[in-house]
């Protein structure tokens, strides 16, 4: 809806897009004055025309113009009301509705996140399809029987009472009944009959039981009391239920810097101006303070209090027209006016005192804005007595130091990625006309005026304070401005009303119009605002490198700063070799990667392709490996040491250089050198070059690839990824949204990996093999009876058995294991990363295991048959006895199957397993109970018989000694990294116990 007329009289509206993007904070939205003066004085007498682009799911643009009395009016997105938003602060709002129903653009953007699969998935399917082809071989085998047994006794066939024509031509069908219609067509029927009969085989209930069993792991991940962040009110989240087991096979974490390794709760520290640096001794005591709020003609006090440097706070003061003065007076004007950012006026007033002893009403106030760089600017510049306590659509009104000052606002440039600026045009109250721009250092210096005398030094100084700034950690920009003459505003003036009118390519006319103003600026100085670092972020890298996962960080960053925190936060160490590529071409940056290649003596591009994509299951074969498992200290990782150098390489590259690199011929370049560093540390890169970083190792490799961000332009990285995690951040919600799984901190990463993550591929692993085991062990047994009963694909088990298999004997104990089953405790997980390896070596499910598993299911089945049938072959038990002997045994097997597994037991596995049987036996009760089915009866027969009993036992050790004793020699002689940490976790419990408690003194 375009807006036409708010309650406020200059046309503003505050707006909340929470149901749209997520953000919380305040926006503004403006009526235009044209619009806004025309409704005060007749609102029914106003007509005009509206012309706009199409329906676009773009949120952040609206591209209009309005036709008003024959003046035409650009119109953009800050006069538009989407749906979806909440009107907060003003009281009613009048506009014209443009798009409706499914055009808005909240119908448009409602369509889902890209849909994504779990790799251990991918692998099941691939197993599924073997399944199948052991199904269509026993189908073709029992046919191809049937076909034979019925050449064979092709003469006989009237003898046998299936075959007797005559006993069908009996009563009033008259033999319509008979259904035997050759050799051929028995044989296809029996192959469909056996399909029927087999059909159990295909673990259909296997996606259902995975399902449940991933809502379970998601919600004691989202109850998790180490991921909830107290200071926000956040827990953790999980958007996506299909791809838990993913979080323990992540081999390549690509982070986000602002937001996600830091707080982005940004403060101002530093300024550089008119050559000198400023905020070295800045405090957070009461005197650092008393400066600005002893100046008897302040009237306003922030909410958070920003610390000031008192020598600055002087100058500022001081009366005179001295150029570094004036600078610094420009300087905080352009911070307070050269933003988007809304004051927000406490109602309340705070009597203050000064050092005079004189009493005055201070008022509160706040800012909110959609960049925290820009709420922390603003604040300075008020802490430094420039206050912006008000804004409309064509003014902004400040109070320096007490002094009202309105400014009128005749245009306004926003930040974008291209110009890496912004700047604001202002008509000051003695009519001269201003651009003050603020931007990076790489858009900013190259558009300075030409170098006069006095100004080359202090470009020089701002450039050494630009550095040592970034030294420091701190994000940098540039302040500039100068004045503008009254033709060059009027060129402007008409370049930028054609520009923002236009309905085709608006965003490039515009920057066109920028850049006739944004030139010859004069230099008022730079910023250097704090990013603190979160809490436990070296401790969660140093965590996942142990645990052999590599962590990449792609910020927008300068490189300076991106190095700075890189090595606070452990992720780059002073004894590394720093590879830098800072290209300006395509010709520099094949020699920048091609001669970093030579000088450490990386693999071929192909052996290094090779390596990384052809993943084997056999890795747990490695001697160094196994030699590392026993010690359970950290993994001898060879990776980022080469040949060339006895240093692990850190890769530092930019974001000019990949727009030239992420091209086809360079991009096996740069995979070879970024895969042979230990770290790879990207800055100024835009968000479709990180999207495209992630696509280079998920293209080239089988590794899984996880990336965290907290902003908007995380989102297309979040989705490429396999795994995208979003941080809820000062930044809104859109990576959120775009998420597989949200959390508050970045340091949660590290338990959602290293435990939950472990835990659950290795609780899924071993639920797909032990469903394909569940249902193929029941169908070979249907095998073998069918094998020996002539091919006739009947069945010595009641159709309620063989449904009640799969949907109540054995389903709850698999679900129940797949939630709860932990091999390791998250403390001992949390200790040796290396142990999060197995999920790399794929040691829970692999090919080798499924044909291992097929094996085991193979024996078993042939135990679970054929010992009943040689214990009673000489008896005359009936064929509805040793169906009900059957159902049993199978049950029995599976659970103690699974019973034999479980690595941490309690009081639900025990009901669940145990319970389980106890079911089986009372549903087997309840059918032979029934007079009309067959069986009746059957089971207070066989029960009452200890060679029943004796049967059932024989089968339960004959079934599983090979994997009994299979299992005993593996963990005595060849244990794995988990077997030994179970062992030194059980020695540890014993020691603890063992231990005398001190007495309590008296």
């Amino acid at each position: 809806m375009v807006l036409l007329g708010t309650s406020d009289p200059s046309g503003v509206a505050y707006i909340q897009t929470m149901n749209l993007d997520g953000e919380s904070n305040l926006k503004t939205r403006f009526a235009k004055q044209e619009t806004v003066s025309a409704f005060l004085q007749d609102a029914c007498a106003v007509s005009g025309v509206i012309r706009c682009e199409p329906p676009n799911r773009n949120i952040y643009e609206f591209t209009a113009t309005m036709e008003l009395n024959g003046h035409k009016i650009p119109l953009n997105q800050s006069n538009i009301v989407l749906r979806g938003c909440m009107l907060k602060n003003t009281d009613w709002i009048i506009g014209v509705v443009v798009y409706a129903g499914q055009q808005t653009k909240a119908m448009l953007n409602s369509a889902a996140s890209p849909s994504k699969r779990s790799k251990l998935e991918s692998y099941m399917n691939r197993e599924t399809l073997w399944l199948s082809v052991f199904l269509f071989i026993m189908c073709a085998v029992v046919s191809l029987g049937m076909g034979l047994w019925l050449v064979r006794h092709e003469h006989e066939l009237d003898t046998l009472p299936y075959y007797r024509k005559k006993f069908f031509n009996k009563g009033p069908n008259e033999g319509r009944k008979y259904r035997y219609y050759g050799i051929t067509m028995e044989t296809f029927f029996s192959f469909l009959s056996s399909i029927i009969v087999f059909q159990i085989m295909i673990p259909i209930s296997l996606y259902i039981t995975m399902e449940l069993v991933r809502l379970g792991q998601s919600y004691f991940m989202i109850e998790d009391k180490d991921m909830y962040d107290s200071k926000s009110g956040s827990r953790f989240q999980c958007r996506s239920l299909n791809i838990n087991e993913d979080l323990g096979q992540i081999r390549y974490v690509f982070s986000d810097k602002t937001g996600t390794l830091t707080e982005n709760k940004m403060e101002f520290q530093r300024a550089s101006i008119h050559g000198k640096s400023y905020g070295s001794s800045l405090h957070t005591d009461d005197e650092s303070t008393e400066a600005a709020a002893n100046n008897s003609k302040r009237k306003w006090k922030l909410k958070s209090e920003t610390p000031v440097d008192s020598e600055l706070m002087a100058l500022l003061r001081k009366d005179s027209n001295l150029d570094e003065r004036i600078a610094a007076h420009e300087f905080f004007l352009t911070l307070a006016a050269c933003n988007t950012v809304i004051p927000i006026i406490s109602s309340g007033k705070v009597s203050s005192c000064g050092k005079d002893e004189s009493n005055h009403e201070i008022e509160g106030i706040d800012y909110q804005g959609e960049s925290p760089d820009e709420q922390a600017l603003v604040s300075a510049a008020s802490a430094y007595g420039y206050t912006l306590f008000e804004r409309t659509s064509g003014n902004v009104v400040l109070d320096v130091n007490g002094e009202k000052l309105r400014l009128d606002v005749l245009g306004l440039h926003e930040f974008d990625s291209v110009r890496k600026r912004m700047s604001v045009i202002l008509r000051f109250p003695d009519n001269v006309v201003k651009v003050l721009v603020k931007g990076a250092d790489s858009s900013m210096f190259s558009i300075l005026a030409p170098d006069k005398e006095g100004n080359n030094g202090i470009q020089h100084e701002t450039q050494s304070h630009l550095s040592e700034y970034s030294m420091e950690g701190l994000r940098t920009l540039v302040v500039g401005s100068r004045d503008l003459s009254d033709a060059e505003f009027e060129e402007w003036q008409n370049m930028y009303e054609d520009a923002s009118t236009s309905l085709t390519d608006r965003a490039a006319k515009l920057r066109q119009t920028a850049a006739l103003i944004e030139c010859n600026l004069k230099l008022l100085g730079a910023t250097g605002i704090e990013d603190k670092l979160q809490e436990g972020v070296p401790e969660a890298i140093e965590s996942m490198r142990q645990a052999g996962i590599k962590v990449w960080v792609l910020t927008g960053d300068k490189q300076e700063t991106a190095i700075s925190i890189g090595l606070s936060c452990k992720l780059l160490s002073r004894d590394m070799q720093q590879i830098i590529i800072n290209g300006t071409s395509e010709v520099e940056c094949r020699k920048l990667l091609t001669d970093a290649i030579a000088k450490y003596g990386l693999k071929s591009s192909s052996r290094e392709h090779q390596n990384l994509k052809c993943k084997t299951d056999s890795r747990h074969d490695c001697p160094d490996i196994h030699d590392n498992t026993k010690s359970l200290g950290l993994p001898k990782s060879n990776a980022g040491k080469k040949e060339g150098t006895t240093a692990p390489l850190a890769l530092i590259i930019d974001g000019t250089s990949l727009v030239y690199i992420l091209e086809k011929e360079l991009e096996s370049e740069l995979f070879k050198l970024a895969t042979s560093c230990t770290v790879v540390l990207c800055c100024r890169v835009a968000p479709l070059q990180k999207a495209g970083i992630v696509d280079l190792i998920k293209s080239r490799t089988d590794d899984l690839t996880l990336a965290i961000g907290d902003g908007a332009n995380d989102v297309s990285m979040i989705q490429m990824a396999d795994v995208g995690v979003g941080i809820c951040g000062q930044e809104g919600r859109q990576a959120v949204m775009a998420s597989d799984f949200a959390m508050a901190q970045f340091q949660f990463l590290k338990k959602l990996l290293l435990v939950h993550g472990h835990w659950n591929y290795q609780r899924v692993g071993y639920l797909v093999l032990y469903n394909f085991y569940r249902n193929a062990v029941f169908v070979l047994m249907l095998f073998w009876y069918i094998l020996c009963t002539a091919f006739s694909t009947t069945s010595a088990l009641t159709e309620w058995s063989s449904v009640f298999y799969s949907v109540i004997y054995t389903s709850i104990p698999t679900i129940i294991v797949g939630v709860l089953d932990k091999d390791l405790s998250h403390s001992t997980l949390l200790l040796y990363p290396k142990l999060y390896g197995t999920g790399h070596r794929h040691e829970a499910y692999n090919l080798q295991l499924f044909w291992i598993t097929m094996i085991d299911t193979l024996w078993q089945s042939l135990a679970l048959f054929y010992i009943p049938v040689f214990i009673y072959k000489d008896s005359t038990i009936d064929i509805w006895s040793m169906g009900s002997l059957w159902t049993i045994s199978v049950v029995i097997l599976v659970n103690v199957h699974l019973a034999m597994d479980i690595n941490q037991w309690a009081l639900v596995s025990h009901v669940a397993v145990w319970g389980s049987i106890i079911v089986t036996y009372g549903c087997v009760v309840i059918l032979d109970s029934i007079p009309v089915f067959p069986n009746y009866g059957t089971i207070y027969h066989l029960a009452s018989s200890p060679t029943y009993w004796m049967t059932i036992f024989l089968i339960i050790i004959v079934a599983l000694l090979p994997r009994f004793s299979c299992k005993a020699f593996y963990q005595a002689f060849c244990p794995s990294d988990i077997q030994i940490a179970r062992e030194a976790e059980t020695m540890t419990k014993q020691h603890d116990n063992l231990q005398p408690k001190c007495p309590v003194s008296k």
